[in-house]
């Protein structure tokens, strides 16, 4: 692939720079910089996607039809990669790189019509539904039930590790409607509000001591069989659908910024631990072969091709990468890197830490991302698909 930028690359590029210096306030930047996960408050990522949805560019990967920008495969690099250098805070994925995608693979004309504007504009945040306290990697084992009554199904059962479901006004949810057969072929892709009567949300505080994730519990709940995506019984397929997009989803462009960042700090700071240094140079390698394969998945997509068995690949190297990078941060805190100061883990706090700015949410950081290779379908997984599908093991 011809990574080699053309002039009205570079011109694009000189735009999305402009673009970042006129509408990244400090606020948002410092949002992003302290976001100790993938998700930032919606205060912050929901101002960030107004701002980008006013320019047509809330969503890269969207087709133009349904309001993305018509990009190149190159200018979503390079999108990414100047956002990530910026500083600028990550959008919620849930409702822009998963249901969204979903909704124009599997929606009727009206489901399209009604969430998809939403979802732009970001009138609606949404949730995920799929794991449950004995479902987690073995997905097709679950059992929140789904029972029809005319034109609703009622549903009872609990869902479990669901970030920011307490922010959330929708949530997409696979449910069980069939409990013969294999797992698989009972299984249905619902689309339902979180204000609906007999969902109760109790809140899991991490071992970070944050607030991301939620137990939601159904209680009878209603909801419409038009909020159904795709046939009865036949969820599974969206399932894995979106699955591909949660796993292939993002850039490694933030991973490379924040490497960089450490990297000027341990340099600056005049750090002479010779192995730290190489573990940084060691980790830059890497991450120059996964900037490649999430290349080779970007064109596949643009080409109107899921991403197939190298989305498992990609999560299991972006999350690893993740995690390597999180562990040289709190290497590189040293005394400091035990402190717990979350007061100065917010975007606009006026506590000042005790050891470096950059570093205040290292630890918090490495706490937090140890569930990047869990989460998604846990690596362990990837690798059994990545057998089957390319070895054929």
């Amino acid at each position: 692939m011809n990574l080699s930028l053309s002039e009205k690359d570079i011109a694009f590029r000189e735009e999305v720079r402009a673009f970042l210096r006129d509408k990244l306030s400090p606020e948002l930047v410092a949002a992003g910089r302290k976001a100790t996960s993938v998700f930032v408050e919606p205060e912050y990522t929901l101002a960030w996607q107004k701002k980008l949805h006013a320019r047509g560019w809330a969503a890269p990967h969207w087709p133009e039809a349904y309001g993305g920008p018509g990009w190149s495969e190159m200018q979503r690099y390079i999108f990414a990669s100047e956002c990530a250098i910026a500083g600028a805070p990550p959008l919620a994925p849930m409702g822009l790189n998963m249901v969204g995608p979903c909704i124009i693979g599997y929606g009727t004309p009206e489901q399209k019509a009604f969430y998809l504007p939403r979802i732009l504009a970001g009138e609606d945040y949404w949730c995920q539904g799929y794991s449950e306290p004995q479902s987690g990697s073995d997905l097709a084992s679950l059992s929140l039930k789904a029972d029809r009554d005319g034109d609703d199904y009622i549903l009872n059962g609990s869902k479990i590790w669901t970030t920011h479901a307490h922010h959330a006004n929708r949530m997409f949810c696979l449910v069980r409607t069939r409990f013969d057969g294999k797992p698989q072929e009972g299984i249905t892709f619902l689309l339902l509000e979180m204000n609906t009567p007999g969902i109760q949300v109790d809140p899991i505080i991490t071992l970070a001591g944050e607030h991301e994730l939620n137990q939601v519990f159904f209680d009878n709940v209603r909801v419409p069989v038009s909020n159904r995506l795709g046939e009865e019984n036949d969820g599974w397929t969206v399932a894995k659908y979106l699955l591909e997009f949660e796993r292939s989803g993002g850039s490694s462009a933030g991973l490379e910024a924040a490497l960089e960042r450490l990297r000027t700090l341990i340099m600056d700071s005049g750090n002479e631990d010779a192995g730290l240094r190489a573990r940084l140079e060691a980790a830059s390698i890497l991450l120059e072969a996964i900037s490649t394969t999430e290349q080779r998945i970007v064109a596949s997509l643009s080409a109107g091709r899921p991403p197939g068995p190298a989305a498992s690949m990609l999560k299991v190297q972006r999350t690893e990468m993740m995690q390597r990078i999180d562990e040289l941060a709190v290497e590189a805190s040293g005394q400091f890197a035990n402190v717990y100061e979350p007061a100065t883990w917010y975007p606009e706090s006026n506590a000042s830490p005790v050891g470096p700015e950059a570093l205040t949410v290292a630890t918090a950081k490495y706490l937090n991302n140890r569930a990047g290779s869990i989460y998604g379908g846990s690596n362990e997984v990837q690798r059994n698909i990545m057998a089957k599908a390319v070895l054929g093991l």
